[in-house]
């Protein structure tokens, strides 16, 4: 009996010893397809008016990427840990076309966050969504926001998140092109700042994220498209591979990165 005692002793010393492993990392996914490209309205948020005719998943036409993230976890106090950073690799032979689009001074957006004053046609597509978790009190609960772009100088994109229920929320986010890199087009990065409701309170997180960029203009009779679809035959046997990475801060903390990398296969243009 003694002999067993010391054994049951020994195993539970040992596992203490054993080294212990991080939490499994959120789960993430993606949907990114090639649409139309939406004819803005030029006020506050902008609207989706119209549709450019010849735009979409057509083979060298102009076309915007509507992109829907689903992100799950219970790592951080039952949600997903906050996003620091998202990245996103556009299909290969994807061209875009920066020059001549109305742009919006960075610091409307991340300093001054007043997006609202960007010059009318800055917009990179229509007002978006995004689905956050909050802290509210001693509660975390749900709280739906809206997502705009715009152009901003040098060929980037400022993004702003703003959500008013059941707290005042406003998140600015700075991204900017890359590459093209081997075996994709350019990449986005784009850097999201963590964000407290109230001093102390935990970060806010993301269960979803639905937005669709993609803009253009009339040149004379020509359609300028801000990006468009790889030409006949560029398109492999399945179909587009995209490919994005969100960066979680592990715990809240930003020196902690964690990077979660999906892809997708968006669907080839009809022959």
């Amino acid at each position: 009996m003694r002999r067993a005692s010391t054994c049951l002793a020994l195993l539970a010393l040992a596992a203490f010893a054993l080294p212990s492993f991080a939490s499994a990392a959120p789960e993430v996914k993606l949907k990114a397809v090639a649409v139309p490209i939406p004819k803005l309205s030029n006020g506050f948020p902008p609207a989706e008016v119209g549709k450019w005719p010849g735009t979409g998943n057509i083979y060298g036409a102009g076309a915007a990427i509507e992109a829907e993230y689903q992100i799950s976890g219970t790592e951080y106090g039952g949600f997903p840990p906050p996003i620091i950073g998202v990245n996103f690799w556009l299909p290969k032979g994807t061209k875009l076309h920066t020059t001549g689009f109305k742009t919006c001074a960075a610091s409307l957006i991340s300093e001054q966050k007043e997006p609202e004053k960007c010059p009318p046609g800055s917009a990179a597509g229509p007002t978006g969504e995004v689905l956050g978790i909050v802290a509210f009190g001693k509660e975390r609960v749900e709280e739906k926001a809206t997502l705009n772009s715009y152009f901003t100088p040098g060929g980037g994109i400022g993004f702003f998140t703003r959500g008013t229920s059941p707290t005042l929320l406003e998140v600015p986010s700075t991204g900017r092109y890359v590459g093209p890199n081997e075996g994709f087009g350019n990449e986005l990065k784009t850097i999201v700042p963590l964000v407290a409701t109230v001093p102390g309170a935990p970060f806010a997180s993301v269960k979803r994220i639905k937005i669709k960029v993609g803009a253009a203009f009339k040149q004379g009779k020509k359609l300028i498209s801000y990006g468009t679809v790889p030409k006949k035959g560029q398109c492999p046997k399945g179909g587009f591979l995209v490919k994005s990475t969100v960066i979680f801060a592990e715990n809240g903390e930003e020196s902690k990165p964690e990077p979660v990398t999906v892809k997708y296969k968006a669907p080839c243009p009809r022959k």
